[in-house]
């Protein structure tokens, strides 16, 4: 097996940062927070793990990750309100220890005023939902896993094809998009063009999706910008796609040694993830779009364990 090394070395990697001030305006968690005490919406979160407040109520110091969102539940309101006042007001100023991102209330609770004057010194905003904890918890944990992935950009196309996501990358002007354009005539979807936003999920996973700018659009030399939406309809484009594979298009070079029996099995790496890699040079008369779609036939065959050179011959 042969690992390609990561190509467009000037793109490096990058965490996902997110602000209190983006999370609680994010439509995807729809959890529709008031916000109880405004300052520090600048602090970052920069873990997707909660953690509960009553950790830090209750002192224990060694365990508290103050880059997590810190949720306050009923269990929380109930350690508070089995205190007396003295020891009440002594359990919150123990957040003063630690410098928290950010506290959520659950379940519409009301919270003690002393909190939130804890929360205004300290800068550690506190936001409020009806959801119940365990809804609140699946929803943070879902939508910071995404946002605060690894991440890196790159040069090349994105395609759904056949329910695989196919990268295609090759230099500028060797026909990317063009094949593109043929495979949505052919029925398959357009995620994004040009621009292709990796993401890693897990240890072993890359979602890769476009930028807002040019949403659904193609750049054809000759055509300009055009709308792929608008031209072939919803169902000709996508928003993001896992990727299973990539096809890397190259010139054809009369003097090179291509793969002609398909016992070459390449890899390329992004984010850490190494993916199957298609080397496939580009001539006239060659159908890229074609042999892409077949490509992508092949390695659904590969998946269910087809082997053709294992066949008996009769």
């Amino acid at each position: 097996m042969v690992k390609e090394p990561l190509p467009h070395k000037g793109e490096k990697p990058q965490a996902g940062k997110v602000t209190v001030r983006e999370f609680m305006t994010a439509p995807a968690l729809a959890l529709n927070f008031e916000v109880l005490q405004d300052h520090g919406l600048e602090n970052e979160i920069a873990s997707e793990r909660i953690q509960k407040l009553g950790m830090a109520l209750a002192g224990f110091n060694g365990y508290i990750h103050p880059d997590r969102i810190q949720v306050f539940g009923s269990s929380e309101l109930n350690y508070l309100k089995g205190l007396d006042p003295e020891s009440r007001i002594a359990a919150i100023h123990r957040l003063k220890r630690h410098r928290i991102c950010c506290i959520v209330v659950t379940k519409g609770l009301e919270v003690p005023e002393e909190l939130v004057r804890v929360g205004a010194e300290e800068k550690i905003p506190i936001l409020r939902s009806t959801a119940l904890s365990s809804v609140s918890a699946e929803r943070i944990t879902g939508y910071l896993q995404i946002r605060l992935a690894p991440q890196m950009t790159i040069h090349g196309v994105l395609m759904e094809i056949f329910g695989l996501g196919v990268l295609i990358l090759g230099p500028s002007g060797i026909g990317k998009s063009e094949c593109a354009l043929e495979l949505v005539l052919k029925g398959h979807r357009l995620i994004t063009d040009d621009s292709v936003v990796l993401t890693r999920l897990g240890i072993d996973r890359l979602l890769g999706s476009g930028g807002e700018v040019l949403k659904h659009h193609m750049e054809l030399r000759g055509l300009g910008i055009i709308n792929i939406r608008e031209l072939f309809g919803i169902s000709a484009t996508g928003t993001s796609q896992t990727i299973d594979f990539a096809v890397r298009l190259e010139r054809w070079k009369s003097d090179a040694e291509y793969d002609r029996l398909g016992l070459d099995h390449s890899t390329i790496e992004f984010l850490g993830v190494d993916i199957p890699l298609i080397d496939m040079p580009v001539a006239p008369g060659r159908n890229v779009a074609t042999l892409v779609e077949v490509a992508a036939r092949v390695h659904l065959l590969r998946q269910r364990g087809y082997k053709p050179f294992d066949e008996n011959d009769e």
